[in-house]
């Protein structure tokens, strides 16, 4: 019998994903790491277990007409849990925050600074005091009327709506317009009022091509439209809309991601002329504090914000202190390079979970468990060390702090270590040690430890020599200011640097349009889809493959199934209830959306008539749920879907399931889906590959995997330019540039530049003592 006063949290049988009922038991008030190769189970036994039901018992105290809401969510499989004090999750979320969320308001330091003008600003004579919201573009006292608090306004241009002015009305000369039905509507409309669509656009009249293209006015008229001779013409009341309104009115009103995305390439943006690009009314602009605007402020870097003088009345000072206090622990994370207008999307997803991990250092919480999430991801050596002070802030403040990690100086500057594994997927599930960090050296099967204790570095490889170079600059963007830098062809390149010193921008200076640069191949973190129905198998066109295997089957041809019966995407054969998502979503008051199985197919996707079809045995539903290792043997003499599930084992995902939704996969793992399906395609000539922190979120067993690969495609004639952290990656390459010395302001300049050997010696380079710590 377990007192309440149990040090321990004790989990007995959990079985969630591919945990083997395991049963461990973790101490309170100390710095956990749960670590083990990618797919292992951590993550599964971390948040969908610990966290899981820390969550549901928080739910079980609500009322019960919120929880029957709520319940649906599903309690982790997991015979008991005793021990567990509440819990706060501090994950790297996969949905992209929107364009009106900032630092600001992330970590709410912006209202703090609301708060400072309301109550302490300098205000013109005779102008009334302003409640705090007026201060906020994101309200309606204090947005901007004319950008909506935006700070841009969107437009366009004749170039951009009619690229190639030798094309008539009829031949689609004004590319903006929709295609089908309704781009055909619009020209019979044109045609009925008279204008002539068959002349080339560039020799109709100035004045009538504005007109067609700019024009406010909705002009209805009756159309006779001319279609096949077989089909009965009816004529019809059409309604004109000029290009640009409906370029605007697709930009703003679209719930498709592509539309607004294929509205956008046909809009210009300029700062709005009535705010400057502040956002606010004037009425909040001419409100200062120290002599500055709210949005001068707003742009600084914390690191000066923090500089703000104290005031000279009571008020101002306690709320200059209370600014103040909040930003330290931003800036203690390395982030004092960051200014509160800052856009969240702009944001890597390891800067903003360490911005939300600084707000949880103010909330005073005490006796709660935080589960987080590499919060190492995208930092550098030198941060990170910032970032094991943090966590023993936490640890100190009365809490247990349990981490997902594979950074190994976390993993040594922690307490208790619960390694998973000992591989990934089926091979994994399994607690191979709990204890302190230093006894697991003697566990035999631990991928970690191999790792951990064995510092010597890898053998020497010898740099390539370049087949030629790219000169990129001199940029000034962001916080780069002429730079000039040089990448070598033909080799493996590692862009270096801490946090915000201005690498990612520079990487992205490398565009298709510079000399020496045959094709150009982007390998980022942006998810591979936003709901359920976009997984693995639809991304890397394994699915068509699946699908053409069951429609070929004698079954599925006698019932006269073909290749559309077996998506779960158009009706047909997916189950109607979930409209063949698998789950259903869950409208919460106050709470995001969750989503629950399908309560008809429980998950599986397909109407029963779909699912009485197999293949070995199998069905569709069934083989999606394969894992890509067992499907790679289950398809092993289907050519097509061998070499797909084949690549996709070279990067190290053998793991994750076929039909895994794209809601539950990591930046990394999207990451390594789309590098699988790229290597997956015939490659013909030279391409230049661009990846933004490749190893983020992998085990070092997995990074080595990944790092064979990318080698592969320089020994193949192909250059690799990757941004990276892990120190082990960059003594491998061929070519290293450093930026920095700092962040933000302090950052942007290349501070050195050559083999690793070189920089590993380089004076003023953050990056070049852990360098020098892991060279041959």
């Amino acid at each position: 019998m377990h007192t309440p006063h149990d040090p321990y949290v004790r989990v007995r049988g959990a079985r969630e994903h591919n945990l083997k009922g395991v049963d461990v038991d973790i101490p309170r008030d100390v710095l956990a790491v749960f670590t083990g190769v990618s797919g292992s189970g951590k993550s599964s036994l971390a948040f969908g277990t610990v966290y899981a039901e820390a969550q549901r018992r928080y739910f079980e105290s609500v009322a019960p007409y919120a929880r029957r809401l709520i319940h649906q969510v599903g309690a982790p499989k997991v015979g008991e849990i005793t021990g567990l004090p509440p819990a706060v999750s501090l994950q790297q979320r996969r949905s992209a925050p929107t364009s009106r969320s900032s630092v600001g308001t992330v970590t709410r330091l912006s209202n703090s600074l609301r708060m400072l003008f309301s109550r302490a600003g300098s205000y013109p004579p005779g102008a009334e005091r302003l409640d705090s919201d007026a201060f906020s573009p994101n309200t309606a006292a204090g947005a901007c009327p004319r950008c909506h608090g935006l700070g841009e306004v969107h437009d366009t241009t004749e170039e951009l709506l009619v690229p190639d002015p030798s094309l008539s009305i009829r031949e689609g000369a004004i590319a903006a317009w929709p295609g089908a039905w309704q781009g055909k509507n619009l020209r019979d409309i044109l045609d009925t009022l008279g204008h002539d669509v068959d002349r080339p656009w560039r020799e109709l009249p100035a004045e009538e091509r504005h007109w067609i293209l700019f024009t406010d006015e909705q002009p209805v008229v009756t159309v006779h439209p001319v279609r096949d001779a077989d089909r009965i013409q009816r004529p019809y009341q059409g309604t004109y809309m000029s290009a640009r309104r409906y370029v605007l009115k697709t930009f703003s009103d679209t719930k498709s991601a592509t539309l607004r995305a294929k509205a956008e390439r046909f809009l210009t943006s300029t700062p709005c002329p009535a705010c400057g690009g502040s956002r606010l009314r004037p009425e909040a602009l001419a409100v200062t504090y120290a002599g500055r605007t709210i949005a001068e402020l707003a742009a600084l870097p914390l690191t000066d914000l923090a500089g703000l003088p104290d005031g000279d009345d009571e008020t101002a000072r306690v709320l200059t202190a209370d600014l103040k206090s909040r930003i330290a622990p931003v800036v203690e994370l390395g982030l004092g390079y960051l200014s509160l207008d800052r856009a969240a999307p702009t944001l890597s997803p390891g800067e903003l979970q360490r911005l939300r991990l600084a707000t949880q250092l103010r909330s005073g919480l005490f006796g709660v468990v935080y589960v987080l999430d590499e919060p190492s991801a995208g930092l550098h050596p030198a941060d990170t060390e910032a970032l094991l002070t943090v966590l023993e802030r936490l640890k100190a403040a009365g809490n247990s702090v349990f981490v997902v990690e594979h950074h190994l100086d976390v993993v040594r500057g922690a307490d208790w270590v619960v390694d998973v594994g000992p591989g990934a997927g089926e091979h994994g599930g399994r607690v191979l040690y709990s204890g302190p960090p230093a006894e697991l050296a003697s566990v035999t099967g631990s991928a970690t430890a191999a790792y951990l204790f064995d510092e010597s570095p890898g053998p020497a490889r010898k740099v390539r020599e370049p087949r030629g170079w790219l000169t990129v600059g001199p940029v000034t963007r962001h916080n780069l200011r002429a730079v000039t830098a040089r990448f070598p062809l033909g080799a493996f390149t590692a862009v270096t640097g801490v946090s915000g010193s201005g690498k990612s921008t520079l990487v992205g200076e490398l565009t298709e349009e510079l000399p020496g640069v045959g094709r150009l191949v982007r390998v980022d973190q942006k998810p591979i889809g936003r709901t359920p129905r976009s997984n693995l198998a639809t991304y890397t066109g394994l699915f068509d493959v699946v699908r053409k295997v069951f429609a070929g089957t004698e079954e599925a041809r006698a019932r006269g199934y073909g290749v559309g019966r077996f998506s779960f995407n158009v009706p047909g054969g997916r189950c109607e209830t979930c409209q063949g998502e698998g789950f259903v979503s869950v409208e919460l008051l106050f709470l995001p959306s969750a989503y629950a199985p399908c309560p008809d197919c429980a998950g599986a996707r397909y109407n029963p008539g779909t699912l009485e079809v197999s293949y070995r045995g199998r069905t569709i539903a069934e083989v999606l749920d394969l894992t890509v290792e067992a499907a790679a043997e289950f398809f092993a003499d289907t050519p097509a879907a061998a070499r797909s599930l084949r690549t996709l084992l070279d990067v190290g995902l053998g793991y994750l399931r076929l039909g895994q939704p794209a809601t539950e996969l990591s930046g990394g793992e999207a990451q390594r889906i789309k590098l699988a399906s790229e290597l997956q395609r015939g490659r013909r000539g030279h391409t230049l590959y661009l990846l933004d922190e490749p190893t983020t979120g992998l085990h070092p067993a997995d990074v080595e995997v990944l790092t064979d690969r990318l080698h592969g495609l320089v020994d193949a004639g192909h250059t690799v330019v990757v941004v990276e952290h892990d120190m082990t990656v960059v003594a491998d390459a061929d070519w290293v540039i450093d930026l920095g010395p700092g962040g933000g302001d302090q950052g942007g300049r290349v501070v050195a530049e050559g083999p690793p050997e070189e920089v590993s010696g380089a004076r003023g380079s953050a990056t070049a003592p852990y360098l020098a710590r892991v060279m041959p």
